[in-house]
């Protein structure tokens, strides 16, 4: 297989029709499988749900791929998937399976190539500093951080990473869809016309929630319960709909909202200090305003949507669809059919992420993503932090908070202030007079 770049340029980079907000785009380009190369080991910190599918979209992803270590704070996850890979033909060393809170720094120093950050985000942003500290080539979840703090350390750290020619590839894989890529390839020239506004909704069955056990510190019934607690999670707005606002903000050309209004409150949720749902408005300098809802409750309509509005029509991406003014269908994705080997050669998004990093590593054409998961990752928290206190939430105030969920100190025990309420906005009116 010839090595193409990772991305191509835009057969229409120079139409007279493409909108102002895309020009000099690239499309991302899709692969069958990783180009041949040098060996490359993998190392897995975190593995739960998530991190086993990235480890096995690594293996997948070419030849000469191998995991080589594994690193959990608790044993079992850690146990039982090296069972698994091994039922595989991939044996992972005693020796390279680290448990604690430590152990992703034993993992990153284990002599991997490339590192694949996948536990709960509360602690991306350290294992990712820690990462780019010792050069390793990495593989981020989203979201990449919980709170503005965090964000800002992605960010430095990704620098350094640019600086010393390290690969960074992110969790937010939908850009790597084949219907994705060429409803955004049709948008970039210019079938929907210029871009007016967006609505992206994200609505779903409530997840997984463990309730508390006897015997449970505050930190293990954290860890094991974290997509209830927003320090864990970021809330569900920041681990789950960032990547409908990920694409959201692709489509609209990579342009960042100026303000957030939004609310939201806490219906069904039995465990934890989280929201499930939020309605979310994001507001543009130039006036265009991008309505995001989101909920995560059982026994209601399921919908993902991500449409874009423009002048000529609208698209959506998720769906593989362009649409005219009037409504009626422009031009639909056709989707191979599953018993069509041939159609179905360009791997899956989720592979195609790893894919492009091996390419790069292999290749010696680094790349960077962390930034755009950066971005991608504060609008969603400045919408949630819009819907907690009520107010309206600049970018500029998101940019400079010093909101700090992370801990200073990771161990089993008692955590101070430890609570389980949800946020409540505004103020209570005050009683009546006489």
């Amino acid at each position: 297989m010839s090595l193409p770049g990772l991305l191509s340029g835009c057969s229409n980079s120079n139409s007279a029709s493409q909108p102002d907000a895309f020009k000099d785009v690239v499309i991302p380009e899709l692969f069958e499988k990783a180009i041949d190369g040098r060996p490359l080991k993998a190392g897995l910190v975190g593995c739960g749900g998530r991190g086993k599918g990235a480890a096995q979209d690594f293996l997948n992803a070419g030849d000469g791929l191998q995991i080589t270590a594994l690193a959990d704070v608790f044993p079992e996850p850690v146990a039982t998937f090296r069972e698994t890979l091994k039922a595989k033909g991939n044996e992972v060393p005693e020796q390279n399976c680290f448990v604690g809170f430590d152990a992703y720094k034993k993992l990153i120093d284990s002599g991997v190539d490339y590192v694949i950050l996948a536990t709960p985000p509360l602690f991306r942003p350290e294992h990712f500093e820690y990462a780019v500290s010792k050069g390793r080539n990495c593989f981020i979840e989203k979201p990449c951080a919980v709170c503005p703090t965090g964000v800002r350390q992605v960010r430095a750290a990704s620098k350094i990473a640019t600086a010393q020619g390290l690969t960074v590839n992110v969790g937010t894989q939908l850009r790597s869809s084949k219907d994705v890529v060429e409803t955004y390839r049709r948008v970039v020239g210019g079938m929907i016309g210029e871009i007016t506004s967006a609505h992206v909704s994200r609505m779903g069955d409530a997840l997984w929630f463990r309730p508390r056990q006897a015997g449970w510190s505050d930190m293990e019934y954290l860890l094991r319960n974290w997509t209830s607690f927003c320090r864990t999670s970021g809330d569900f707005v920041v681990e789950m709909f960032v990547h409908e606002i990920d694409l959201m903000t692709w489509f609209l050309g990579n342009k960042l909202p100026i303000r957030a209004e939004a609310t939201g409150g806490r219906a069904r949720r039995l465990t934890g200090d989280m929201y499930d749902h939020f309605s979310m408005t994001f507001v543009y300098a130039d006036g265009m305003r991008a309505n995001c809802t989101s909920r995560q409750i059982s026994g209601c309509p399921q919908q993902i949507m991500v449409n874009i509005y423009g002048t000529k029509g609208h698209a959506d991406p998720r769906g593989g669809k362009i649409y005219n003014k009037d409504g009626t269908l422009a031009w639909q994705f056709e989707r191979p059919k599953k018993d069509d080997p041939e159609a179905n050669k360009i791997a899956t998004a989720t592979v195609q992420t790893h894919i492009q990093s091996v390419n790069a590593i292999r290749s010696g054409k680094p790349f960077n993503k962390a930034d755009q998961l950066a971005n991608s990752t504060l609008i969603a928290i400045m919408g949630r932090e819009a819907a907690y206190t009520g107010k309206f939430i600049t970018w500029e105030e998101i940019m400079a908070s010093n909101l700090k969920l992370t801990l200073d100190n990771y161990e089993f025990g008692p955590i101070p202030d430890f609570k389980e309420e949800a946020p409540l906005p505004g103020t209570v009116p005050p009683p009546p007079k006489g």
